[in-house]
């Protein structure tokens, strides 16, 4: 798949569910945006990106604790809902702007905190992707990134993929921690703190918000069903396909 059929298919997937994503209580809530906000207080001056915003969560969270936001997404429907819910909650800190993760139309050192939540397992190269945050990053500016994580073993690994590509056909990769550690690592920037965590998916409400299929849905079923008992018990899998996934929130900056 080349890199705008992708993004293509990217937005296609998610302009017309950018509402689900505003009111999903998996990306209103979480200790990782507790996490988040208690960081950027640190930066009440900050100039932040939020890479792959999504329905905003992350950059209202950054919104009431530093001086300016650009939302920054693929989609320009799930940019409308940032616009309107930021308008809403009094947030006039919050710009939006479209855009691909690899290509950041932004000047260098333009930003003194950029961060990602639930959106590089979409980007089509994250690698790049993480080079263009070094390059907009001011020397000393910190990355903080946060988003669903490979167990890292392969059996654990390949049955994670599976169920999250069948369910979302814009899926690339969750990545590991040694993964994300070489990633970042590879682009330049000097990783800080690593914290992982347990997020609990109830099953209904994570395929209908991405709108899966019908017969996909079924086919997440089977597999589930097929899975070993040594996967079913990491993944904490019930009955009714609910599952717990490792996330990842890993802190960077950039060298001076």
């Amino acid at each position: 798949m080349t890199t705008r059929s992708h993004h293509d298919n990217v937005e296609k997937q998610f302009g017309s569910q950018a509402n689900a994503y505003l009111t999903s209580t998996v990306h209103a809530t979480g200790r990782d945006l507790q996490r988040l906000a208690e960081r950027l207080s640190a930066f009440p001056q900050a100039r932040v990106l939020d890479m792959g915003c999504g329905a905003g969560h992350a950059s209202f969270v950054a919104a009431q604790n530093v001086q300016l936001v650009v939302a920054y997404d693929l989609s320009s429907q799930m940019l409308e809902v940032v616009a309107e819910a930021a308008k809403e909650k009094g947030l006039d800190n919050i710009t939006t702007q479209q855009g691909y993760a690899e290509s950041l139309p932004f000047g260098d050192c333009a930003f003194d905190v950029v961060i990602s939540r639930y959106s590089a397992h979409h980007w089509h190269d994250v690698g790049r992707a993480l080079r263009e945050v070094n390059r907009v990053l001011k020397p000393g500016g910190v990355a903080i990134v946060m988003d669903v994580m490979s167990p890292g073993h392969p059996v654990r690994d390949i049955w994670l993929q599976t169920v999250e590509a069948l369910r979302d056909t814009s899926h690339v990769r969750n990545y590991s921690s040694g993964e994300w550690l070489s990633l970042i690592n590879d682009a330049g920037l000097i990783t800080d703190t690593v914290l992982t965590d347990r997020l609990p998916l109830e099953f209904s409400s994570w395929v209908a918000r991405m709108r899966t299929p019908a017969a996909l849905t079924e086919a997440i079923r089977l597999y589930q069903e097929s899975a070993s008992a040594e996967v079913k018990a990491y993944f904490a899998l019930q009955g009714d396909g609910s599952f717990t996934s490792d996330t990842i929130m890993v802190e960077a900056h950039k060298a001076g």
